[in-house]
């Protein structure tokens, strides 16, 4: 077997992912299904010369990883279920702070223990939603190995971009199969590294001070700068501040610099499409048996497409709303109660043409499952 092809889990792929994209400290907590990325950076985080740190807990670990990134590296955490829970509150400070890092959620059962062994995708508003306040999130996922490594690095590029913690979605059964993932050149895949400021010590630096291209250039903490942070709203030296003009100021900034861009963050894959008077939207693991059943039907003259979702957040409505602008039907395919398809429903011309096939018991949606609400929808149709 080529060096550059490996045979290994959706979280050994992920790590690796990690590895390519510049990771140097990743600070976690064990815990099922996520906890193969933990193992495989501890090993092989260190020989690249990275930090590898075991927390007391998932608050511990956000808050580390937090405070790395500061310091100018390029950092990561993983969790699950109600690990992510916990890191709530810090993921909220790195919106405020503005700083750079991606958080791996590789979803189960929930809520509390849940399911832990089993798969889920139940987390999708969670990631949009879980910490306080006005805010914007950047949220990616992926339903192969190959993808998770893309994604993946993806995740550390847009975090340096638009200095904001990234989330990785990805699910147990992605995160537990093992299939062949080759490894890209060193120089293949663009990477973006961290915008330091060009100011010279001793001169006046504002860490919160954009450029005309939104980007904030920082400087690493504890280096030649001295600047204050907080996750209080703060003026552009990062001091406190409740001045109405400066906090709408920075409300709108931390939700525009993403929602302003989704044309750029949006990643998808589509399938189909061209002819298709039933269109499929789905993601994660239950993007591969509808993949499967679309290619079926398509060889008995069935017109179905995919579009598969690789960005969840921000939600790229205007790309959903342009390729099924012409399909009869729309059949959103989720391992919830139906998280993604009210999003879809929100930005089509009409909603009464979008339905939810899915399932919530732990085990992964089938071909035949798929089939059968398609069935069911067609015959409502009649």
């Amino acid at each position: 077997m080529s060096n550059n092809i490996k045979f290994l889990q959706g979280n050994e792929a992920c790590a690796e992912g990690a590895l390519y994209a510049g990771l140097d400290f990743f600070s976690g907590y064990p815990i099922t299904p996520s906890t193969e990325i933990a193992e495989h950076l501890s090993i092989n985080l260190p020989k690249v010369g990275g930090k590898y740190l075991q927390m007391e807990d998932e608050i511990g670990a956000m808050c580390a990883i937090i405070g790395a990134s500061l310091t100018g590296h390029k950092v990561m955490t993983a969790t699950s279920g109600p690990g992510f829970s916990l890191k709530q509150e810090a993921i909220g400070y790195a919106v405020m702070a503005e700083i750079p890092c991606v958080v791996v959620n590789v979803q189960r059962g929930g809520p509390s223990t849940g399911n832990p062994t089993h798969v889920s995708q139940g987390d999708v508003n969670q990631a949009r939603w879980g910490t306080h306040g006005d805010h914007s999130i950047i949220t990616l996922t992926a339903s192969n190995h190959q993808d998770v490594f893309a994604m993946t690095v993806e995740a550390f590029n847009l975090a340096e971009t638009y200095r904001t913690p990234v989330i990785l979605l990805f699910d147990e059964v992605v995160g537990h199969m093992r299939e062949k993932l080759v490894m890209p050149e060193q120089d293949e895949i663009p990477l973006v590294g961290r915008l330091r400021t060009d100011c010279k010590e001793g001169v006046d630096y504002h860490p919160y001070l954009p450029r005309e291209d939104g980007r904030l250039p920082m400087s690493d903490f504890g280096g030649s700068h001295r600047y204050n942070v907080t996750g209080l709203y703060h003026d552009m030296w990062g001091f406190p501040t409740d001045k109405p003009e400066a906090v709408r100021e920075l409300c709108r900034h931390l939700v525009d610099k993403i929602e302003n861009n989704v044309h750029s963050i949006t990643r998808f894959k589509e399938y189909y499409l061209d002819d298709a008077r039933t269109i499929f939207i789905s993601y994660g693991s239950a993007a591969r048996p509808t993949l499967h059943m679309v290619e079926s039907r398509r060889r008995r003259g069935e017109r179905l497409g995919l579009l598969e979702l690789q960005t969840l957040w921000p939600f790229p409505a205007g790309l959903i709303r342009e390729k099924c602008a012409d399909a009869r039907y729309i059949v959103v395919v989720e391992m919830n109660m139906g998280q993604i398809v009210r999003e879809v429903k929100m930005a089509v011309k009409s909603p009464e043409n979008v339905f939810l096939a899915n399932r919530i018991d732990g085990e992964l949606i089938t071909p035949v499952d798929i089939r059968k609400f398609l069935r069911i929808i067609q015959g409502k149709g009649a």
